[in-house]
C-alpha cells in the first residue's frame, strides 16, 4: 500500500472499530482468517470455509461488511466474504454503468 492509499481507511479511532470487540472472530486464532503465504487450492478453501462458518453466527457481520467494503481490505476474510470475493465485486462496481449519465 502507498501513502496515497491509505486516505482510504477509517480514522483511527477506537468508536470508528469498537464493532470488532463483539466480533466471533475476537474468540478464535486471527490466523484462520488469514491465508498463508503460497496456501492454495483445496487447504485455502478448507481454511476459508472455517472462516466463513465463524462469521455466519457473528453479531457485528453487517459492520464488518461494510468496513471491508468502504476500506477495501485486500486480506483475508471479513465480513464474510473472502478476498476474491471483495475483488470480484470492486470490479463490478468500477465496470457498471453511471447512472447519473
Amino acid at each position: 500500500m502507498t501513502i496515497g492509499q491509505i486516505a482510504r481507511l477509517p480514522w483511527p479511532v477506537f468508536s470508528s472499530y469498537e464493532w470488532q470487540q463483539g466480533g466471533a472472530c475476537a474468540q478464535v486464532d486471527p490466523a484462520l482468517f488469514f491465508h498463508p503465504e503460497g496456501e492454495r487450492g483445496p487447504a485455502r478453501r478448507r481454511r476459508d470455509e472455517q472462516a466463513l462458518a465463524v462469521c455466519s453466527g457473528c453479531p457485528v457481520l453487517a459492520s464488518c461488511r461494510r468496513h471491508a467494503t468502504s476500506a477495501q481490505e485486500p486480506y483475508g476474510v471479513w465480513g464474510g466474504t473472502t478476498e476474491t470475493e471483495r475483488e470480484t465485486a470492486h470490479l463490478r462496481a468500477r465496470r457498471a454503468p453511471d447512472p447519473a449519465r
